[in-house]
């Protein structure tokens, strides 16, 4: 029944009147206050009904939901070929995210054409779904397959660049958009807005710096400064945007801004440092787990449990209102150092390849969807707070790595040079994650789509100017820098993700010791190595890893070959597809009728 405009009023304030009672609502009447227990209890049983007894229409949904899967793996398909293309003709200067961008904006523009319904459907982004799905594999990935030992002998520069240089740059920009508004140069934003967007857009994304870096051979230190600085500040600028949006919430509005930023300050190393060990633990665990018990011999055991064991820190950590990704970061990192080598060599094989795929499917999909942004998002450009937010990016990126790099030299052996300052300020491009974290935004409309439209055009002039000029930066310094410390180049420099961290088998990986072996480089080795490295060798690697004997190192070994010679025998086996010349087959189809 439809209700007038009076007799909503009546019930509104019958129902203040009924302090302790709880309220009862027909559909037609909004803006009646429910109490916590009932809005909880509706909530559950909804969820529960739904769940068991699909509502009217959810077939329809399925079929929707099937379309936009389609069109995603389309798209994905599309994505493989423009990569490969690129490799084949050696188009080396331009980034793949930056290509597949440039996909999902002529695909975005393509389906303009198509019912405006359709269209919206399958070009949905759901933040959701990128935190839950597709952002895991891609942190874990990049725990699991960095370079461990640069990692932790340099952990103390990591961690100085990646949380107090996200704070700077967080500050930096947080606050220059916040008093620029309140000065009319900008769009209006408040305190809390406004550096909850200075949070999100200091996640950064130098992967075209980090190609550079790894086909000119630098020094393998600053590559992993640079490296591990970006998987950490990703988590960290997650974490702090968490942090800012609910310490604004309505529960913290009658507390006192100093008691409300204690509060923040305290959420989000809690948080940090309670995620990471969340992430640890689980490692740890997992590592024991595999040491004492003989999965050995059954590669599909043990990778069926490496997979649960990879998503656990991250349910966990979601589910006690902590960071999953930092979770899950801590876990792939720590994961590679220890659990890696109590695995046979079928499943550190698999599970190398299988991460690298998972990624790339999902950092390529997230770029799709940034692409397709470009023309299905409903857009608002406030150029004074697009300008001004590049200018204080950059200044808060000059703040964040010029000091710090000043401070971490005084403590280091292996200094960076102004040279590398240079390239690690220019290298902060913006990327998927900044872009995601502004969907996820909870703020009124207007404010949303402009924060939204504004982190877009960032994360595209960014990954377009700065990432294209990359190289020419590179080679300006090249100029500029003297013959006699110019290290001399391996390969050409190539932008290309896929072509510098897609190799089929990372040889730091792949490796089994025996005890003898593990004594022995123990021994070799202890003379230099200090600090964390050398109770790393001396305790924690002899408690987590197991111990292989010369019989299953052997049995190890023999398992490969055997999988290699299986392939080899079906490519031998068919003509349609052998390089062999015809009297090889023939010979070997006699061979067979010999022995048969």
């Amino acid at each position: 029944t439809t209700k007038e405009p009076a007799d909503v009023g009546e019930d509104i304030a019958q129902v203040s009147e009924k302090a302790g009672e709880t309220a009862t609502t027909q559909p037609s009447v909004r803006n009646i206050t429910v109490t916590p227990e009932a809005e909880l209890k509706n909530s559950t049983e909804e969820t529960i009904e739904s769940i068991v007894l699909p509502d009217v229409g959810s077939a329809a949904k399925e079929h929707s939901s099937s379309l936009a899967i389609f069109f995603l793996l389309f798209v994905l398909i599309l994505c493989i070929f423009l990569i490969h293309f690129l490799l084949k003709i050696k188009f080396h200067y331009l980034p793949e995210s930056l290509a597949i961008v440039f996909l999902g904006a002529l695909v975005g523009m393509f389906m303009m054409a198509l019912p405006e319904a359709e269209t919206k459907r399958t070009e949905a982004f759901s933040p959701t779904m990128f935190f839950l799905v597709l952002l895991p594999p891609i942190i874990f990935e990049s725990g699991y397959n960095l370079h461990k030992g640069n990692f932790f002998q340099n952990i103390g520069s990591i961690l100085v660049f990646a949380i107090l240089g996200t704070a700077i740059s967080a500050l930096v920009v947080g606050g220059g958009v916040f008093l620029l508004g309140l000065a009319g140069l900008v769009y209006r934003l408040n305190f809390m807005q406004s550096f909850a967007f200075g949070s999100l857009i200091s996640a950064v994304d130098p992967v075209a710096t980090l190609a550079i870096f790894q086909a000119l051979d630098v020094d393998p230190v600053l590559n992993m400064l640079v490296f591990g600085e970006s998987i950490l500040n990703d988590a960290v600028a997650i974490v702090l945007t968490t942090t800012i949006i609910e310490s604004g919430g309505p529960e913290m509005e009658d507390i006192g801004f100093l008691s409300q930023m204690m509060s923040g300050i305290t959420r989000f190393f809690g948080v940090l440092f309670g995620s990471a060990a969340i992430g640890t633990v689980t490692a740890m665990t997992s590592s024991l787990v595999l040491k004492h018990i003989d999965l050995y011999t059954n590669p599909s055991l043990e990778f069926a449990l490496m997979l649960c064991f990879i998503y656990t820190p991250y349910a966990l950590a979601e589910g006690l209102h902590l960071s999953g990704i930092m979770a899950i970061l801590f876990c792939g990192v720590v994961m590679s150092h220890y659990t890696h080598y109590n695995l046979s060599p079928v499943t550190q094989i698999t599970m190398q390849q299988t991460m690298r795929t998972l990624s790339f499917a999902c950092e390529s999909s997230i770029f799709i969807y940034l692409g397709l942004g470009i023309f299905s998002f409903p857009h608002r450009v406030e150029l004074s707070l697009v300008v001004w937010s590049l200018v204080l990016i950059l200044l808060g990126r000059a703040l964040n790595i010029f000091p710090l790099s000043l401070l971490c030299n005084k403590f280091r052996s292996h200094p960076i040079t102004k040279r590398m300052m240079v390239l690690m300020w220019f290298s902060g491009l913006r990327g998927a994650i900044a872009y995601a974290l502004s969907l996820h935004l909870e703020f009124d409309e207007e404010t949303r789509t402009v924060l939204v439209t504004t982190t877009l055009i960032v994360v595209l002039f960014t990954t377009i100017v700065l990432g294209g000029g990359t190289m020419p930066l590179m080679k300006y310094l090249e100029s500029k820098g003297s013959s006699k410390n110019r290290r001399r180049r391996k390969k050409d420099i190539t932008l290309s993700k896929t072509c510098e961290f897609g190799s089929a088998i990372d040889s730091e990986l792949l490796a089994e010791l025996t005890e003898e072996e593990l004594e022995q480089s123990f021994a070799e080795g202890r003379t230099h190595l200090q600090g964390f490295m050398y109770w790393d060798y001396k305790f924690f690697r002899p408690f987590f890893v197991r111990k292989f004997s010369q019989q299953e190192l052997k049995d190890g070994k023999s398992h490969v070959a055997k999988l290699t010679d299986k392939w080899f025998q079906d490519i031998q086996s068919s003509p349609l597809i052998s390089d062999l010349s015809d009297l090889d087959i023939d010979l070997n189809i006699h061979e067979d009728c010999l022995i048969k």
